[in-house]
């Protein structure tokens, strides 16, 4: 068993002091986000590393061995866009990104200027369908 190290590991830093240190619009997004996912998981948010807040914990398991513990859904206010931790293996994925606005897509992830251009209801459509897979919505 290999179980990895990371940089961005759960910590015990305060949410709302991190989020009342950001732009007013970062702040803006990260509040309607923290709402959003802690309604859809029933988790509280956590700080992981100095600026990933997740919801719900999952430990994954790779088939290299290596291990880590993680999110399972989750979001980082950068500087010139929101990356949210919250696409997954599903079938379902791709038709919402094709009603959601103008974003970009990673392996799991999702960035977005500001949640003000995309359709907010298909965001949190993607939100819950990643929050019920089971390996985490960064996967």
């Amino acid at each position: 068993m290999v179980k990895a190290v990371l940089k961005s590991a759960k910590t015990k830093a305060s949410v709302a002091s991190f989020v009342n240190k950001l732009s007013a619009v970062q702040k803006k997004n990260s509040k309607t986000l923290i709402k959003m996912m802690r309604e859809v998981t029933g988790s509280k948010p956590a700080m992981w590393g100095e600026s990933l807040i997740g919801f719900g914990d999952v430990h994954l398991k790779y088939a290299s061995g290596r291990e880590l513990d993680w999110f399972k859904i989750g979001f980082s206010p950068r500087k010139n866009n929101l990356s949210l931790y919250v696409l997954c293996e599903s079938p379902l994925v791709d038709p919402l990104l094709n009603q959601l606005g103008p974003h970009k897509r990673g392996k799991g992830c999702l960035y977005i200027r500001s949640l003000d251009i995309i359709d907010i209801t298909v965001l949190e459509k993607i939100i819950k369908l990643a929050s019920k897979f089971k390996k985490g919505g960064c996967v």
